[in-house]
């Protein structure tokens, strides 16, 4: 079938309700629906909430006219299995719809193309593959994770022109401008977990939550990396824990037989947890066993704020699966700043990292660089 101009109008409308649900409903993807008779919307919805009504139920549900005879437009392909809610293909057969209008099939194991058989064998007709890039790039870290079994890392730095994060005694405040910055708390936001080394969350000492954004918000899962449990308890993460000033999780992960006596400490604190992790051959944290543990955790979407040895580690291992790359108009002149990446770099120019820039935008006076890897080209 060839797509009408008001076909992609109205998947774009479910999209844009989809993406009210970021920060909210991971590790489900982003869902939005729209109902449609005699060319008028008759009900919308998106998934909200992880454990809530699907899009395609709330579509259902809000629409102020009969849906029997009507087109649904929705993004993703109708569940068909019984989760935390019952199929969503049901409910769409039972509606009484007569055709569907999806970017995307399901890629996780229970659904992958049972939605829409199901939908078929009940006389629905079906039509994939409207807007199926646009589908694909909303959900990208959900596609990221059912296809290859581990996180979406998404590498956040603010940098000057010259291209470091820090002078050389470790400040940085600021690099980036405000509307940056405001931003950069969005992504936080919007992603699962945010995670830094031990050197980043001592020196800056953050809090790594959102702020400076307007409205209800998503607090990420706090993630620090330290191979030998040296923070310090001190640190305005563990002094808020302390507190009794809950916001979100905690995990401190570390190498295997750290001290137990201060294993306990950390673990006494509400909402932290401290779990072991392998460590490799140049007696680092294994990155491929801290993917498997933040998988247990349901977290799927991660944002790297560094520092810069974090930053390496994961250039080295291939894992940067996106870049958000602001560069402020300032340079700080010689040789000895802190780069975005420490650590040995390749001999040969063709040996370095390629990115593919999806798009460049101004944010006062920074400008963001948002790109991905270009894997597997020379």
């Amino acid at each position: 079938m060839e797509f009408r101009d008001k076909d992609y109008k109205y998947m774009e409308r479910a999209l844009e309700l989809a993406r009210k649900g970021e920060g909210f409903v991971s590790p489900n993807p982003l869902v939005g629906a729209v109902i449609v008779k005699d060319d008028k919307i008759i009900g919308k919805g998106y998934h909200s909430a992880f454990g809530e009504d699907h899009a395609e139920v709330m579509a259902i549900d809000s629409a102020d006219t009969d849906v029997k005879g009507s087109d649904l437009y929705v993004n993703l392909e109708p569940c068909s299995h019984y989760g935390k809610t019952p199929p969503c293909s049901l409910k769409v057969i039972n509606s009484g719809i007569k055709r569907v209008f999806i970017a995307n099939g399901d890629p996780n194991p229970k659904v992958a193309g049972g939605g829409i058989s199901q939908l078929k064998e009940k006389d629905i007709e079906v039509y994939a593959g409207l807007m199926e890039e646009e589908g694909r790039k909303l959900n990208e870290s959900f596609f990221h994770f059912m296809e290859k079994k581990r996180p979406f890392y998404n590498l956040k730095v603010a940098q000057t022109i010259d291209g470091y994060i820090a002078a050389p005694g470790g400040d940085a405040r600021w690099i980036s401008g405000e509307k940056s910055r405001e931003y950069a708390h969005y992504l936080r936001h919007k992603l699962d977990a945010v995670l830094v080394g031990r050197g980043t969350a001592e020196l800056d000492d953050p809090q790594l939550t959102v702020r400076h954004l307007d409205g209800k918000v998503s607090q990420p899962t706090r993630v620090i990396l330290d191979s030998n449990l040296k923070i310090s308890l001190e640190s305005k993460l563990f002094k808020e824990a302390r507190k009794g000033n809950y916001l979100s999780d905690i995990l401190v992960f570390t190498g295997p037989d750290v001290d137990a006596v201060k294993k306990s400490k950390f673990q006494e604190l509400p909402g932290v947890k401290v779990i072991e992790l392998a460590l490799n051959e140049d007696n680092q944290l294994d990155l491929d066993d801290l993917s498997r543990e933040l998988i247990n955790f349901d977290l799927i979407n991660i944002l790297l704020e560094g520092g810069s040895r974090i930053n390496y580690s994961f250039l080295k291992a291939g894992l940067i699966d996106k870049y958000y790359i602001f560069i402020s108009p300032k340079i700080l002149g010689g040789n000895d700043g802190i780069p975005v990446f420490a650590g040995a770099a390749p001999d040969k120019i063709y040996k370095s990292e390629k990115i593919n820039i999806d798009k460049t935008e101004r944010y006062g006076e920074d400008i963001l660089i948002t790109a991905y890897p270009k894997r597997g080209e020379s």
